[in-house]
């Protein structure tokens, strides 16, 4: 559905985007990471065709960025981060301006508003002005607007941003909805756990280049093949630590105030027997957990913090 080859966007000699490779299929949600000004909003803009790259390519569906943009912005629908609605427009008027845009017509023009509204659960503002809306009602009506003429491809910039916990929440949901109606989607994102949560694939992005692109599962997978593990006994730390150091499966231990923190050698499976050599000598354990690792671990991990 999406694929870039080498797409790059130049500015002097400032690489905004620096020959990214995508490749996404149909049904896919994929997270696109990196701290702020990394890249991903032009990637969007170019994708969207908003935006001409320096050099490299582009297809939506099948269909060039060059050759066929008209095609391609009947099957995207786009949602910056920020988006203005007109201050003289009820709901329902602002969804129906922008249908007759997209040329839907008559009878269909009301159902398919009717159908956007109940999707995002704006039924009941249908006659509010729109400039009234929470940032969180905003945000929705954003999305039912780029959902009018039922793209195959959504690519949401941000669309969390700025929302409380619960908007947050009502947003994740509505993104899933939209998963399940088989929706090929692109979300940046800066709320890592709920990207993992919606996502079956995620990019990282850092300084304009693509430093990690894979499956969730994979990703997660990768990073845990160095496990590190968090144990606590009743007593001194050191006693115990000095134990743990004479397993083989132990590369390094560090003494926390309230636990030791403990890495293993690369790609242990099966760490059991350190619990075996605490309990046998004479330690009582209080805590013996493997080190979670999430998105925003991988992010710290894989990413240096550094804006382009």
């Amino acid at each position: 559905m999406i694929e870039t080859r080498d797409l790059t966007k130049k500015y002097g000699d400032f690489f905004a985007v620096k020959e990214l490779d995508l490749k996404l299929s149909a049904g896919d949600v994929f997270g696109f990471i990196g701290p702020n000004g990394a890249g991903k909003t032009t990637t969007m803009r170019m994708i969207s065709t908003l935006l001409d790259p320096t050099w490299g390519e582009a297809y939506v569906c099948g269909h060039s960025i060059y050759t066929h943009p008209r095609e391609i912005r009947r099957m995207v629908g786009y949602m910056p981060d920020f988006f203005g609605v007109y201050d003289d427009m009820q709901v329902i008027e602002y969804l129906e301006f922008f249908a007759a845009c997209y040329r839907i017509d008559g009878q269909a023009r009301r159902e398919v508003c009717d159908r956007v509204l109940d999707l995002v659960d704006l039924e009941f503002k249908r006659h509010e002005m729109a400039n009234t809306l929470s940032r969180g009602q905003t945000q929705r009506l954003g999305l039912a607007r780029v959902m009018l003429h039922d793209p195959q491809v959504l690519l949401l910039d941000e669309p969390a941003s700025g929302l409380d916990p619960r908007q947050r929440i009502k947003m994740r949901e509505l993104i899933k909805r939209l998963r399940d109606m088989g929706k090929t989607i692109m979300i940046s994102s800066h709320i890592l756990p709920e990207l993992a949560d919606m996502c079956n694939k995620v990019g990282m992005i850092e300084q304009g280049q693509l430093i990690a692109n894979e499956d969730v599962t994979e990703l997660m997978r990768r990073l845990r093949r160095q496990p590190v593990l968090y144990i606590a006994v009743v007593g001194p730390l050191g006693a115990a630590a000095k134990l743990l150091e004479q397993a083989p499966i132990v590369e390094k231990i560090e003494e926390k105030p309230e636990h030791l923190e403990v890495t293993l050698v690369t790609d242990t499976q099966d760490y059991s027997e350190l619990a075996s050599i605490l309990i046998q000598g004479g330690h009582k354990l209080t805590l013996f957990k493997e080190k979670e690792i999430n998105l925003e671990t991988a992010f710290m991990l894989l990413t240096q913090g550094v804006s382009a």
